[in-house]
């Protein structure tokens, strides 16, 4: 019985040496170039326009901001500045989104955003897209990356091809704190005792983000405030609830 318990425990570890870390470290190492690609292109993006400040950093051996969709495919979350100008307005009318309305009384010229802001007071998610899409192709010709990295066209997003092998997506974004979505009010559900009180509370205190991305779910639709719209994320909320294994 021992020696069978041994043998199963030798051939784990040989296993986990042989594949598992081998495996890691291939991820950690495309981890690595792919940032090391994007942050050598935001930071032309920055000398060119500084309001489009890079914040995919590095701590303690993890990238914050990075997302793995796929081994081949990355989200880079790129997170802007100054969102206190407008009201969060979120009536369900966009599912899925949300849009910035400056606030009553406020003057477009107190928005660092002030060429962004609709006729209708809205902050354009899909004009401050375009701009950056603008930006990161100037950026893709001066970087010293320039010759294994490129545009991806035919799209509103801004996605780059890294060695013809990777696809990574930068989505500039609003990072909302400290408020909690109407659309998401009835989470959780009453009477479940998963997750717990505490941890609800640190949930809606982590917050949520708004991409600037496209939504599927309103292709085709022609009013501006759906044009203009900001895509909910939970993505940090999402973090929080698998902290300690639980589900």
């Amino acid at each position: 019985m021992i020696a069978a318990q041994a043998k199963l425990v030798y051939q784990l570890n040989k296993y986990y040496t042989e594949r598992c870390q081998a495996r890691k470290a291939a991820i950690a190492k495309t981890i690595r170039e792919v940032c090391k690609v994007v942050s050598d292109v935001l930071k032309e993006v920055e000398v060119q326009e500084p309001r489009f400040i890079s914040s995919l950093s590095e701590i303690d051996a993890r990238y914050e901001g990075l997302e793995v969709i796929s081994p081949t495919e990355f989200e880079v979350v790129l997170y802007l500045n100054q969102m206190g100008v407008f009201n969060f307005v979120d009536d369900g009318s966009l599912p899925g989104c949300a849009v910035l309305k400056l606030s009553d009384g406020r003057k477009r010229s107190m928005s660092l955003w002030v060429e962004f802001i609709t006729a209708s007071g809205y902050l354009s998610a899909r004009k401050i897209r375009s701009r950056f899409q603008t930006l990161v192709a100037q950026a893709v010709d001066k970087c010293s990356y320039r010759d294994v990295v490129k545009m991806i066209a035919d799209t509103s997003e801004v996605k780059l091809r890294i060695r013809e092998r990777y696809v990574v997506q930068i989505t500039p974004a609003f990072k909302c704190t400290g408020i909690w979505p109407r659309s998401a009010a009835q989470w959780p559900m009453p009477h479940i005792p998963w997750p717990g009180p505490n941890r609800v509370a640190e949930v809606k205190a982590e917050g949520f983000n708004l991409l600037s991305k496209e939504c599927y779910s309103l292709t085709g639709k022609q009013s501006s405030a759906e044009s203009d719209a900001w895509v909910l994320q939970f993505g940090e909320a999402e973090n929080r609830l698998l902290v300690g294994g639980g589900r």
